[in-house]
């Protein structure tokens, strides 16, 4: 039964885009065919797509026990976390040094007495990539 199932929805699909295809290349070219057919094939694409899914994956759900599923999801939320600090401080570390170390070579291009300056900032702009590791750290553990 599900495999008829899916095999009419997956004609109904084609269908959905073929017909009004056809329709327009068969039929007479007049100014607002073109946005007339678009929204049928639109229209009609989108709503066998919401009844396939309403079939197809409309079953029943066990619910899992509730401590599980807390513990499971407070875990997750820690992976989550950690991954956002080192990524979101490692793209604002990569826009920190490209600012800076294109000012600083500017610098040096002109000054060559400046390299020590220059290298700090450019050291303190990487510094944020690795606090946010040390917070996925802290985080993890």
């Amino acid at each position: 039964m599900q495999m008829i199932t899916k095999i009419i929805l997956i004609a109904a699909l084609i269908l959905s885009i073929f017909i009004p295809f056809m329709a327009f290349l068969l039929g007479e070219r007049k100014k607002g065919r073109l946005k007339t057919t678009l929204a049928i094939n639109i229209t009609m694409f989108f709503a066998i797509l919401v009844i396939a899914d309403i079939m197809l994956f409309g079953g029943s759900v066990n619910a899992a026990e509730t401590a599980e599923a807390a513990a499971s999801t407070a875990e997750g939320l820690r992976y989550i976390a950690a991954a956002l600090s080192t990524g979101m401080s490692t793209i604002g570390a990569g826009i920190a040094v490209a600012s800076s170390a294109s000012a600083a070579l500017g610098a040096l291009s002109e000054d060559s007495s400046v390299m020590g300056k220059a290298l700090i900032f450019v050291a303190l702009a990487e510094g944020v990539a690795l606090y946010g590791l040390l917070i996925s750290f802290i985080i993890l553990n």
